[in-house]
């Protein structure tokens, strides 16, 4: 089917909320991850979200271009042209973008919706991603409302992010913020709720404690219990119509039931990033070892060309983040629940 539109997007977020299920949120670099995506998606029966980082556009734009907004558009209508051939829905989001990377990355973005949609084409992607968390709440706030007016503007949903983080991805480095960051307060949550409502619609990444990164057992101490005081106290002053959609950032390693219990307090979507990267490694490194004599020209000998054939490799890689990514739909609870 083709990538959701603004109206299908919204009804995915809406029956993730009153299924409690969640969905996942793959980072996409290249033609061979949003094939694993629409991959695994499909084969789990279960719709999905691809979003494409401000790195990630970079890379995809190339070493001489090096765009991070320009990449993201090719990473976007190769997705638009791909999952046309699938029987599932799927959502095109951009993630973190800093305050000093909105000109040049979430406003072109934008501005190439409203261009599409002039042209009787549909949007280029359904959400965006500003994470402001670096600043003051207040100015944080203050961006988001202007963006998110814009956003509505464009039937494009905004995720805000209040609270910090931890840990390093895409070369953003929140590794030195003190703990008290690492957790969003009831007070931060209703005042995001009061200050963004009636705006237009929005995504919340509430912090609990979650770090980007893989960690060992034990080394990252999360607080779901955060996410249900919050939501509990916004509804208690505003309403069940005020229960935030929420996201769960920095997930790879968390214990299942840590995960399980974030989808009874409202998280619609978390990002799956760390995990699917090393899933995409990790088979590439096998062929590698295994066939270290044909892929590298050794001692004179002509190696093998069925073995360093880029194909043969990046074909491993794809079905490693596939198996992977579907792990998590299962993990999410989105396994089968397609509304396609």
């Amino acid at each position: 089917m083709p990538i959701a539109t603004p109206e299908q997007y919204g009804r995915m977020l809406d029956a993730a909320q009153a299924g409690d299920y969640a969905y996942p949120a793959i980072n996409v670099t290249s033609l061979t991850t949003i094939n694993a995506a629409l991959k695994a998606f499909a084969d789990n029966k279960s719709d999905g979200i691809i979003q494409v980082s401000t790195g990630g556009g970079q890379f995809a734009s190339g070493l001489s271009v090096n765009d991070a907004a320009k990449g993201a558009i090719v990473l976007a209508e190769a997705a638009h042209r791909l999952a046309a051939e699938y029987d599932i829905f799927v959502g095109l989001h951009t993630d973190h973008c800093q305050p000093g990377k909105v000109d040049g990355f979430l406003r072109p973005l934008i501005a190439e919706t409203a261009r599409r949609r002039e042209a009787g084409q549909p949007n280029l992607f359904q959400s965006h991603m500003l994470d402001a968390s670096e600043l003051p709440l207040k100015e944080n706030l203050e961006l988001s409302v202007e963006l998110l007016k814009l956003c509505a503007a464009n039937e494009i949903i905004l995720e805000v992010e209040a609270g910090v983080v931890g840990g390093e991805e895409d070369g953003v480095d929140h590794s030195d913020q003190p703990a008290e960051k690492l957790y969003t307060t009831t007070e931060d949550m209703l005042e995001v709720y009061e200050t963004l409502n009636g705006h237009g619609r929005f995504l919340f990444a509430a912090t609990f404690g979650n770090v980007h990164g893989s960690y060992k057992p034990g080394a990252v101490k999360l607080r779901p219990d955060i996410l249900k005081l919050g939501q509990d106290a916004v509804i208690a002053k505003h309403g069940q119509e005020a229960e935030f959609d929420l996201v769960f950032h920095g997930g790879s390693g968390t214990p299942l039931e840590e995960i399980r219990e974030t989808l009874a307090y409202g998280v619609v979507k978390m990002n799956i990033d760390t995990d699917t990267q090393y899933a995409f490694t990790r088979p590439i490194v096998d062929h590698i070892m295994k066939n270290y004599d044909g892929v590298l020209k050794i001692d004179g000998e002509i190696g093998v060309k069925k073995a360093y054939d880029p194909r043969s490799y990046l074909k491993k890689g794809e079905a490693g983040v596939a198996e992977r990514l579907g792990q998590a739909c299962e993990e999410l609870r989105s396994t089968g629940k397609s509304i396609a």
